[in-house]
């Protein structure tokens, strides 16, 4: 590697797509460093996917400790110690940034604190010293937007909400999409009065519809009010809470407003404008197949480029990085078939495409449906189901969506992700034999096609 620079790479953000990035390049031979503002780990070990699933564990024991009555215990309900959670996610969270470090430290690489900022396109000044490198990636990911109303600085977003000193009694959630569900979600387990207010029809927009109808419906079963077609207007506080004001006039009070209305690149001030580095009206960079950028040795990786933002994306995506710049073979990011996951209550799994964009591109579409209630429910009286949906192509018959709404759907569903990659169809999803009873089976019984009608999909 050439010695006329600092480094050979130096990356900007410790997150998901940066550390691996480093690591990789690291092991590959290159001269490495990485900058931080914060903690090692990034959006999704720091103040993201692990501490808000810790969280949605710590919630969902209530449910396991009413249903353990039908199975025979005296089970009664125990009182819950919000700051006992806090503070064990927090120890948690500790260790993975520790483990973290030490596996950028263990590869050779060098841990800078402080924000990095780009000076030219060879260099990156964190706080009073600059560093020169042959290549620069940016892996800065994304942070929580805040509607721009009136009041807006009296909510809280995701990350103050893994953080709360006390459990509120009410909460308000605005917005419709994975965080708003799996916080509320989280929130009305641990016994709060919960409120959302969502834009459109039905939650979770762009995932299939039936989905979006069913995880509704449960929400509601559990007691958690959904307000549709409604805009916040503004947001008052006083000593007795917080009211939400929309748009048609109404107005809802509570202890915490919570506001999970999308996440932006978190590119501003990297001087990246002033370098020749172009990014879109969100702030999010524009990069090749490639992933790289409008200069030739800046590259960008992870929710800073607001493709598919995604925790295993970004690590895919790294990889990628290393493998075109450091190893000789030119490698592009692959999104299809991604599989994905929403932590709310009951979960979702889905891989491929929804029904509607299947019918946007595809002469026929078949599809399969099944909605039963969990064999464990049958002795807890529980009001909860099941729902799973096959998108089949009916001229090939290759399978080209699952989807699934309840209990275990994110790993059930990861399996599944291996068969779509595999390009597998539906008579081979037919002729594999299930394990009984799992719910998983039914994604290998469904034999009756839904009859053909016309189909709207929801806003």
């Amino acid at each position: 590697m050439s010695d006329k620079y600092d480094f050979d790479l130096f990356v900007v953000g410790a997150g998901s797509g940066g550390v691996r990035a480093s690591r990789l390049a690291a092991a590959s031979g290159a001269r490495v460093a990485i900058c931080e503002d914060s903690r090692v780990g990034g959006t999704c070990v720091i103040r993201g996917c692990i501490p808000k699933k810790l969280l949605v564990y710590g919630a969902h024991y209530r449910n396991d400790f009413e249903d353990a009555v039908a199975y025979g215990w005296n089970a009664h309900l125990p009182e819950f110690d919000w700051g006992k959670l806090i503070r064990n996610k927090d120890q948690e969270i500790d260790r993975l940034n520790g483990i973290y470090i030490g596996l950028l430290k263990n590869a050779g690489v060098e841990i800078i604190e402080g924000r990095g900022r780009l000076i030219d396109e060879h260099t990156v000044q964190v706080g009073d010293r600059a560093w020169s490198a042959k290549h620069i990636l940016i892996a800065t990911g994304a942070r929580p937007y805040k509607l721009d109303v009136p009041g807006a600085e009296h909510a809280i977003t995701s990350n103050e909400a893994l953080d709360l000193p006390e459990l509120p009694r009410r909460i308000v959630v605005v917005g419709g999409g994975y965080i708003a569900v799996e916080f509320a979600g989280i929130f009305a387990n641990l016994g709060s009065e919960v409120a959302m207010i969502i834009r459109r029809e039905e939650l979770l927009y762009g995932f299939d519809d039936d989905l979006r109808v069913g995880l509704a419906q449960a929400m509601r079963a559990k007691g958690i009010d959904i307000h549709i077609c409604r805009n916040v207007t503004r947001v008052e506080h006083d000593r007795a809470g917080c009211n939400v004001h929309t748009d048609i006039g109404q107005e809802y009070g509570a202890d915490l407003v919570m506001f999970a209305t999308g996440r932006l690149p978190n590119t501003a001030d990297l001087g990246l404008e002033g370098v020749g580095v172009d990014t879109d009206h969100l702030g999010a960079v524009k990069v090749d197949e490639y992933s790289r950028t409008t200069v030739p040795n800046i590259y960008a990786v992870g929710d800073c480029t607001n493709r598919l933002n995604l925790t295993p994306v970004a690590l895919h995506e790294g990889q990628c990085f290393v493998e075109t710049v450091y190893r000789g073979n030119p490698t592009k990011p692959d999104y299809g078939n991604v599989p994905s996951a929403v932590f709310s209550d009951p979960p979702i799994g889905t891989v491929g495409l929804t029904e509607t964009a299947a019918r946007r591109l595809c002469a026929k579409v078949d599809i399969y449906k099944s909605r039963f209630r969990p064999l464990k429910h049958t002795l807890t009286g529980r009001d909860e189901f099941s729902f799973m949906k096959l998108v089949v192509d009916g001229e090939t018959d290759r399978v080209l969506g699952c989807h699934m709404l309840g209990t275990d759907a994110p790993e059930i569903v990861q399996g599944l992700a291996v068969a779509l990659k595999c390009g597998a169809t539906k008579a081979q999803f037919d002729a594999t034999i299930g394990i009984h009873p799992t719910a998983a089976e039914e994604f290998v019984t469904m034999r009756t096609k839904e009859p053909e009608k016309e189909h709207e999909p929801a806003e």
